[in-house]
């Protein structure tokens, strides 16, 4: 049960610094494309990206560098390069859904264990129980069940958030992306 909390608490924290906004979608790159109306402003952003990596700024270099293609098949390549980078953001979690599915049956097992002590040595005793072994068997038995649960909760609750939190950054990375490539597009006779 100790490792596998230590397993849950690590990549939560990890997948935590990773997902931050700021680290996946940097506003000065966001700003940048926003701006970005010229060859000079493209070349710009271009150094930008490349000065600051994040998985937005490997797409928009993927998006600059397909630019001699036609509109269709650069964002057919982008999406491919996009898919690369969402299961990069999704690492770790797999992990943590293990967690939220292992610890309560991890709980299940110490409690059977626990059951299992308790009414052997009840069976072994004189003929009465002492109600103190007793209540002192049932609590160890809670605790178990308790463990289990005090680890799968807070990992669930992470590895949802997590997983939404991906979801809304891809959405935001596809956001700005088809932007940079709608402006770098816009008026081509060849599209």
């Amino acid at each position: 049960m100790g490792m596998t909390s230590i397993v849950g608490l690590t990549f939560i924290i990890e997948r935590g610094l990773a997902l931050r906004w700021n680290r996946v979608i940097p506003r000065t790159i966001e700003h940048a494309v926003n701006d970005c109306r010229s060859d000079i402003d493209r070349d710009a952003l271009r150094r930008m990206c490349e000065e600051n990596p994040s998985p937005l700024a490997r797409l928009l270099l993927a998006g600059y560098d397909h630019l001699d293609l036609p509109k269709a098949d650069n964002e057919n390549a982008l999406q491919t390069h996009a898919r690369q980078e969402v299961v990069q953001l999704e690492r770790g979690l797999v992990v943590l859904e293990i967690v939220v599915g292992i610890a309560p049956l991890l709980g299940l097992v110490g409690t059977i264990y626990g059951m299992m002590t308790l009414f052997g040595d009840l069976g072994q005793s004189a003929a009465g129980a002492d109600s103190a072994v007793l209540a002192q068997g049932i609590s160890l038995i809670l605790n178990f069940t308790m463990m289990g649960l005090l680890i799968a909760i807070p990992s669930l609750i992470a590895w949802n958030y997590y997983t939404k939190k991906v979801e809304m950054l891809a959405v935001e990375m596809e956001t700005v992306c088809s932007d940079f490539l709608r402006r770098q597009y816009h008026g081509r006779a060849s599209q």
